[in-house]
Order: structure tokens, then sequence, then C-alpha cells
């Protein structure tokens, strides 16, 4: 038997790696775009900063690493079409090259690329790119494009558009290297995947290390300023009060987000959701015979929400790892997520998991939500750091719908936001949370974590708004 998985990242490789685990008999091909397979997107920031010294080093693999677990590696290679009935792949080589590849299953990995905002000057003819200064960031080449930027104009100063996850790394990335950095985000506050109140909390710590932060501002223009003696760019942008501002920098930085990208599937009569995302059902099939798709190219199966599109790698891996097993035949199914994520800003850590009040009404839950700050360890050991929290949960059947947090990145954030995803996972109320047997010790946490303290507030408030 043979499988193909179209792209290098966490879903091609997680099903590639899953279908030879399985089957060591197997025969395994990996067609990879670039030269860069299995490496970590979400460690470009900190190769960015300095903090990973070599950008090898962000390879989950070595290309020898994986060619050892029996898989072949096409690199440098592009899927441009399938033919779904001969059960063929057409490739086209670095050199134009063409060639067709059989396959008996065929996993689409194809991941999703940076969304090009409206922006004039971003897009169209005469646009600005990388050698004008002017960056998006997805890929490892995007990487490349911007430390030649960083160490051959040596920029003073940058703009960064979207206040996200990725746009909050560079940030502090970007100050680590020594430069001024604004950072423009056209809804009301940074790091929107959180509520407001933990979102200002977020901004403070940019703005205590220096970051200029503008929220409220949509960016309209981004040109090469024709009056500026240092020839620096000029971003033009307008608040919400109709209110024009002007910014000036030596390099510019697009991270708004990621868009599926599905066009090889949809050539080949794939169904795409509204926004363009592969449909698949929970094994990761999709319409056509033989073919999964996995990763940021498809839909998220959520597990309070149903059908969403939450582009993570945590996701990818396992749904790729579903893809790799039911191409074998297997009828494994996809267990869901809940958009859990966390995120470094300087010296702290937010996070979430699950619904926020918005998402909870749209998906027909009685939200309430309520916040609460505890310690992350006893206040009398040396080293406490507060942790904020807003827990939100069903007001008929108490169920657990979603947790946010806010604290210092040495305060187990991370492992605190894990232990509400997996009470979220197993459909646990919020009163259950206190009957968790968690560890402690002084220096290391309370007899009630921070977690159950959060959650014994809610149930205080709960009881009064019944």
């Amino acid at each position: 038997m043979h499988i193909v998985a179209i792209g290098g990242s966490d879903a091609g490789i997680s099903a590639a790696l899953r279908a030879r685990e399985i089957d060591a008999g197997t025969e395994v091909t990996v067609v990879v775009a670039d030269a860069y397979p299995n490496f970590s997107i979400c460690g470009i920031p900190y190769y960015v900063s300095g903090e990973v010294t070599h950008w090898r080093n962000l390879a989950h693999r070595s290309i020898a690493d994986l060619e050892a677990t029996g898989m072949q590696l096409r690199l440098d290679t592009r899927a441009q079409r399938i033919d779904v009935d001969a059960h063929k792949l057409l490739l086209v080589d670095s050199a134009g090259a063409e060639e067709y590849l059989s396959y008996d299953a065929l996993v689409i990995g194809t991941g999703a690329v940076s969304a090009r905002p409206p922006i004039d000057g971003l897009m169209g003819e005469g646009a600005l790119g990388t050698d004008d200064g002017v960056h998006l960031l997805h890929s490892m080449g995007d990487t490349f494009a911007i430390m030649r930027t960083l160490e051959e104009a040596s920029p003073a100063s940058a703009v960064i558009v979207g206040a996200g996850y990725i746009g909050l790394e560079m940030a502090e990335a970007l100050i680590a290297r020594g430069l001024r950095v604004t950072q423009i985000e056209q809804l009301p506050e940074v790091l929107p995947t959180v509520d407001a109140e933990l979102g200002t909390l977020v901004r403070a710590e940019l703005v205590d290390h220096g970051v200029d932060v503008l929220t409220g501002t949509a960016v309209t223009r981004i040109s090469r300023s024709s009056d500026d003696s240092a020839g620096r760019l000029q971003i033009d942008a307008v608040t919400g009060a109709d209110v024009k501002v002007t910014r000036r920098a030596d390099m510019v930085l697009v991270v708004v987000g990621v868009r599926p990208d599905s066009e090889l599937a949809q050539r080949a009569g794939a169904d795409r959701a509204a926004n363009g995302a592969i449909v698949v059902d929970r094994q990761m099939r999709t319409n056509l015979e033989s073919i999964f798709a996995a990763g940021d190219c498809v839909i998220t199966h959520h597990r309070l929400l149903g059908i969403t599109y939450l582009p993570l790698g945590t996701t990818a891996h396992k749904q790729g790892r579903v893809a790799g097993e039911n191409a074998l035949g297997a009828s494994r199914e996809f267990a869901g997520s809940l958009g859990t994520q966390v995120v470094k800003i300087f010296d702290m850590a937010a996070s979430r998991t699950g619904l926020r009040d918005h998402e909870a009404i749209a998906a027909g839950y009685e939200p309430v939500s309520v916040d609460f700050e505890a310690d992350d360890h006893k206040a009398y050991y040396p080293g406490s750091h507060r942790i904020r929290m807003r827990y939100t949960g069903d007001r008929r059947s108490g169920r657990l719908l979603g947790v946010q947090l806010f604290g210092h990145r040495h305060a187990e954030v991370a492992k605190r936001i894990d232990i509400a995803a997996v009470a979220i996972f197993n459909e646990m109320t919020v009163d259950e949370i206190s009957d968790l047997d968690l560890s402690y010790t002084p220096p290391l946490g309370s007899p009630w974590d921070a977690v159950q303290g959060g959650a014994q507030a809610w149930m205080k408030a709960h009881a009064t708004s019944v």
C-alpha cells in the first residue's frame, strides 16, 4: 500500500509517522513544497529574538530522522493536481519537471497561508514586498526574509499590524533585538481571543516593555515615505472615531491571521466551508474517495461549538495522526478541539480554553462568568505571583464551559489551563473541579489550587445568580 501526504508541517508529518508506526510495510511518501519538513512555525519568534540560536534548531526532527522512520521525502516539490479517479498526484519539482505519483490513500495537509488584509500598498500592482521591508510571517521562507532585513538593513523601528498570538510574540522578539515597536490592532483590544478584561492586562505588559500599542485602529495604507530623509515606510491608519494616525518605521510586519490553503483540494472537487476550509468528518475523510485532509486547511470539530475553524498546531498534530491511521483502513475519530492556547508576553502569560460568553450564547448555553484572583503558591513562600482568572459556566447545568488565565510566566499558567481543558473535555461541572486531587507543596501550590479557588468563586456567584 502507498500512502501519500501533501505537506511537510504538523498534519502531513503526523499522518506519515502514524502510518509507518502502525504498519512498517506501508510505503509512505511526503510531498513538501519547500526544503523544511517538520519545522516549528510556532518557534519562529524565538529564533528572531535570538533565544533559539540557529534556524535548524526549529526542526522537530531532522530530514535524516524522518527518513529513518521509513518515509520518503519529496522536498521542493509541489502537488499540482489530484486525479481522483486514477488515484494519481501530479508533482512539479523545483526545476519544473512534472511527474505523476500513484497513491492508494492521500492525506492533504496543505495548511494555511497568511491573510492579506485590504491595505493599500500590500496588494495589487506595485505592492510593497520583503525588499521594501514589508513582511508576512508563516513559513521558513518568510523567516529568512525577515532575518535578511534585520541583519542587512539594521532597522531601528518596526510596526506590527495585528496583535494576536504571533503579533505579540514578534513584538517581544523585536524589542529584544533593540527595535522600537509599534503594534496596531483593528479590534478594541490586543489578544482578541481572550476577553477585554484580560486583554487590557496584556496591553499593559506590552506598554511596560516599551511597545507603542494602538487598538481600535485599522491600517489603510503602507507606502514609502516621500518626505523622509531616512526613506522609512509610512503607515497610515484610522481609528474607530475616524481619527487619522500616521507612523513611520524601517520595517513592517503584517500578522493578522491565516486562511486555509485549500485550492488544490477544491480543484479536485473537495467540499469546502464558507471560509474555504476543506470539509472533513470526524475521521478526517473528505467527500473524495480515499482522500483525507487534516490541519490548518480543514474545518475543526469543536467539542462545544460543533463545526468551526481553529488553526492550531496541537490540533493539526492530532488530526494528522487520525488521518494517517484511517488511511490504513482504521476508523479512529478526532475527539475534538477546545481551542486551548497559551502565549508568553514578556514576563507574563495568557491562556484560554473552551468558550467565552458570546461563544457560549451562540452554542445555546446560558453562561455566567466570574473573575477571581489567587496566588500561584502559598504567599508565605517567597516568589508567589497572582493569577487573574475568568471562569465561565452554564447557569442551568453548572457545566464548566471556559476558563481564561493571566499571570506571571513562572506561575504555571499553562499547567493550570490544561487542568481546565481536561475538565471541559470530560464535561465536568464547575463544582466538580473542587473534587480533583491536585498536587500541593507550599513552594509550588496551595491545598486548594488556584483553579479550584476560581471554581469555588464561580459557585458562590452562581448561587446568588440563580
